[in-house]
């Protein structure tokens, strides 16, 4: 089983979620405002980068009806996830965290959502997570967890300690994609992991929109969209 990389993930969200909550008792409101702004602004253009993916690359050879496959995953993907209320349970987790652990901090659990959903959807999650359990090569999610340590930084010196249970979430969902990338070795190929970076894309377009505040959007609702992808590029594949 491979799982060095969500492990090495998990040690520097915590790290930097550590020093982000010392660190946010001391910046006035404003500052931790522009902080969420600055990573949400990033967040739309990695977002709108990888959306783009559905447009060229292994998927967009594969069919030129790239787009619908993209478009069809994450509607029919949302409303399985509305059916589910996925958004709900992983609010109502929240919620318990801060009433067990968050006393008096009131964006707890806006920061244990928003961290997971940031941290367990992005590209650098599907391939690195499908790399390290295919090839026990953890250097994708190595990289990410880099990255992660210092959005988990800036993400709860505004939002609080509550971005530091995210850990949780990126093992289940992380962990459970490298092992399940290990169990079914060649079912993840070119133009599905396409489509699933696609669609993640997407979804991280959803949440850039949450940290500016312009819309909230329930992106935990559209995760069934990210196995639903491959499973439809599969059914193209057999009729071609």
């Amino acid at each position: 089983m491979h799982v060095t990389g969500t492990l090495v993930n998990v040690g520097t969200v915590a790290a930097g979620t550590a020093a982000g909550s010392l660190l946010g008792d001391r910046l006035p409101a404003r500052i931790r405002d522009t902080v969420v702004h600055t990573i949400g602004l990033v967040t739309l253009a990695i977002g709108i980068a990888e959306s783009l993916s559905a447009f060229q690359g292994p998927l967009a050879a594969l069919t030129r009806a790239s787009v619908v496959v993209v478009l069809g995953s994450l509607v029919v993907g949302g409303i399985l996830g509305e059916l589910a209320r996925i958004e709900d349970g992983l609010d109502a987790l929240g919620e318990r965290l801060r009433r067990r652990f968050g006393r008096g901090q009131s964006t707890f659990t806006e920061g244990f959502v928003v961290a997971s959903l940031v941290f367990c959807v992005g590209p650098l999650t599907i391939l690195g997570s499908i790399q390290d359990g295919l090839r026990g090569d953890p250097s994708l999610l190595i990289t990410k967890s880099v990255l992660d340590g210092f959005t988990s930084l800036a993400l709860s010196s505004a939002l609080g300690p509550g971005v530091g249970f995210s850990v949780l979430t990126i093992l289940v969902v992380q962990g459970g994609l490298s092992l399940s990338a290990g169990a079914a070795a060649g079912v993840f190929d070119p133009p599905r992991i396409a489509a699933m970076q696609a669609v993640g894309g997407v979804m991280i377009l959803g949440i850039g929109l949450r940290l500016l505040d312009l819309r909230q959007v329930r992106v935990a609702n559209l995760l069934p969209a990210l196995v639903l992808a491959p499973l439809v590029v599969a059914a193209i594949q057999q009729l071609r």
